[in-house]
C-alpha cells in the first residue's frame, strides 16, 4: 500500500506539472508573442537551451535560460518534436539538456510546437528570405489541389486572397536581392526550380530590375497559370528588351505555342538563321525591327544611315523580302522573334 501511495503521489505531481505547462503556453498564445519570445520563455521554463526551426525559411532560434541567444555550439537535442500545420510538418522544436530529459519535457515541447505553428500561421515567415523550393513548386505547379496550394502560400507568408505575381528570372545575382528590389513594400519569396529562378510577389515594379537580369512577368491570377505565362514571357526577352510582361505580348505569345520543328522548317526563320551567322547583320536586323525606322536604327547602332541602308539591302536579299515595305518588315519581325524562341 505504501508503494502504491508513492506512485499515485508521483502521478498526481506529474499531472499537476503538466497542467501548469499547458496553462503557461496558453497564456503566451493569448499574448500573441513571436517566435523569439516563445523560445525565450521555453528556455526559462525548462532551464536549458530551447530551439525553434522553421523549414520554409531555414530560420533557427536558439535561446539560453538567461534569455539571450545561445552562444554555445548546438548540443544534440535531448528531446525534439515536429511542428505541424494542417497535417504538414513545417518545423522542429527541441531542448538541449546536458543530461537526461526532464519528466515534463515531452509536454513542454508538445505545447511549444502547437504555439509555434500558431505563430507561423498568424504572422508568416520573414518576407525577404529565400523560400523552400518545394513550397514554391507546390504553389506554381499545375494539377495541385487548391487547398494544398493555398496552404503553401500561407506558409510562405502570403495572406489569403492576396494577388500573387509570378516572375521567371535568369540572373547571376542572388534571387533574394532581385526579389527585394522589384517588390520593396510587400511579401516576396524566391527560389530556383530547375535552371529558372522563381519570384512570388504581391506587386512587381518592372523599372527596378537590376541590369543583366532577364525576367518574364506573369499575370496576377492563379499562380500556376501565372508561372506558365512568366516562362513564356522569359523566352521573349532580349538584350534590348530584358524584361517582358506576358500581358504585353498579345498575339505574339501564340508563337511560343508553335512546335519547334515547324518553326525550323519555315523559310523566313531559316533565312534569319543564316543572317545570324554574321553578328553585325543580326544586330542591324534587330535594331531595324525594334525601331521600324532606318534613321532610328542608325542612331541605335551609332552608324551613318547610309551604312545601315547598305546592310539592310544585303539582309533583305538573304531574307527574300523588301525590308522597307510594311509587309516585309512584318515578316522579318515575326521570323526574328520565332527564331529567338527556338530552344528557349
Amino acid at each position: 500500500m505504501e508503494a502504491l501511495s508513492e506512485r499515485l503521489s508521483d502521478l498526481d505531481s506529474h499531472v499537476h506539472g503538466a497542467i501548469r505547462v499547458v496553462a503557461f503556453y496558453d497564456t503566451l498564445m493569448r499574448r500573441r508573442v513571436d517566435l523569439p519570445a516563445l523560445a525565450r520563455s521555453s528556455a526559462g521554463l525548462s532551464g536549458c537551451v530551447a530551439g525553434i526551426r522553421v523549414h520554409g525559411t531555414g530560420r533557427v532560434i536558439r535561446i539560453a535560460p538567461d534569455g539571450r541567444e545561445a552562444a554555445t555550439p548546438p548540443r544534440p537535442a535531448s528531446t525534439a518534436a515536429p511542428v505541424t500545420l494542417d497535417e504538414e510538418e513545417i518545423g522542429t522544436v527541441w531542448l538541449e539538456r546536458p543530461d537526461a530529459p526532464g519528466p515534463l519535457d515531452d509536454v513542454l515541447l508538445d505545447r511549444l510546437a502547437i504555439a509555434t505553428a500558431a505563430v507561423v500561421e498568424r504572422y508568416g515567415p520573414a518576407r525577404t528570405t529565400m523560400a523552400d523550393p518545394a513550397l514554391v513548386e507546390l504553389v506554381v505547379s499545375a494539377g495541385v489541389d487548391e487547398a494544398a496550394r493555398a496552404r503553401a502560400l500561407r506558409l510562405l507568408g502570403f495572406a489569403a486572397g492576396l494577388p500573387v505575381h509570378v516572375v521567371a528570372i535568369r540572373s547571376e545575382l542572388p534571387l533574394d536581392r532581385v526579389g527585394t528590389r522589384i517588390c520593396p513594400a510587400g511579401p516576396v519569396k524566391a527560389a530556383t526550380l530547375a535552371d529558372v529562378g522563381v519570384v512570388l510577389a504581391t506587386g512587381v515594379d518592372a523599372t527596378r530590375f537590376p541590369a543583366d537580369v532577364r525576367a518574364g512577368i506573369g499575370t496576377a491570377d492563379c499562380p500556376h497559370h501565372s508561372w506558365r505565362r512568366a516562362r513564356t514571357a522569359l523566352r521573349f526577352t532580349t538584350p534590348r528588351r530584358p524584361v517582358v510582361h506576358h500581358a504585353d505580348l498579345g498575339a505574339l505569345a501564340l508563337l511560343a505555342e508553335v512546335p519547334q520543328d515547324i518553326v525550323r522548317d519555315n523559310a523566313d526563320v531559316a533565312a534569319v538563321a543564316r543572317v545570324a551567322a554574321g553578328p553585325d547583320d543580326l544586330e542591324t536586323l534587330d535594331a531595324y525591327c525594334a525601331t521600324g525606322s532606318l534613321r532610328r536604327a542608325a542612331d541605335v547602332l551609332h552608324l551613318h544611315h547610309s551604312s545601315v541602308a547598305r546592310r539592310l539591302d544585303q539582309i533583305g536579299g538573304t531574307l527574300g523580302v523588301e525590308l522597307t515595305e510594311p509587309a516585309g518588315l512584318l515578316r522579318a519581325r515575326l521570323a526574328l522573334t520565332a527564331w529567338r524562341l527556338l530552344d528557349g
